[in-house]
């Protein structure tokens, strides 16, 4: 089972149009979807060199995006927030995540609709955790795949970066082969 019965009759095109996406800086095709009104006090918790934390002004307590990889740009390229991000697997061919931990830890979800050969509805990425994720071209019978995240606290451009080549090889050598083709070039 490799696409939801009931997105077959969807295409990229008619998804990016009929759900206003743009492309994305990782990667893909996104839009966000909601910002709470409701504020937190932002945390310096998770370890991303990013700008410094704003303390004197609240965070959006959760944001929402809808989230697209195609076949003409299937990876969503390695980066980390500071806030939680809970991915939701909504449509088309499954997504391979490739997470890594700030300890190190190198790890590989997939996250898809056959929960029954062990893909994931839902995958929750800690602050502070590199990730890439990738269309799965061995599973492409939709030529995409749609989820939604919900971050918490809301996304801030600010709190995100992106992987840097020589970064990532110096500090984790040992899984250089495995994130060389996730880092944008």
């Amino acid at each position: 089972m490799a696409c939801h019965p009931s997105s077959k009759a969807l295409t990229k095109e008619a998804l990016i149009q009929a759900l206003a996406l743009d492309p994305h800086v990782e990667g893909g095709y996104f839009r966000r979807t909601y910002t709470s009104p409701v504020t937190v006090a932002p945390v310096d918790s998770a370890p991303v060199e990013t700008a410094p934390v704003d303390t004197d002004s609240g965070k959006a307590a959760m944001s929402s995006i809808f989230y697209l990889l195609t076949e003409d740009s299937p990876v969503g390229h390695l980066h980390r927030n500071r806030s939680d991000i809970l991915h939701f697997w909504q449509a088309g061919d499954p997504l391979r995540y490739t997470l890594l931990s700030p300890e190190g830890e190198l790890r590989t979800v997939i996250v898809g609709p056959n929960v029954v050969a062990g893909q994931q509805l839902q995958l929750l990425v800690p602050g502070g955790t590199w990730k890439a994720s990738a269309l799965m071209a061995e599973h492409s019978s939709a030529g995409y795949g749609l989820i939604s995240e919900a971050v918490c606290p809301g996304f801030d451009f600010a709190d995100h970066s992106m992987a840097d080549a020589e970064q990532i090889k110096r500090r984790y050598p040992q899984h250089w082969p495995t994130l060389a083709s996730l880092v944008r070039p």
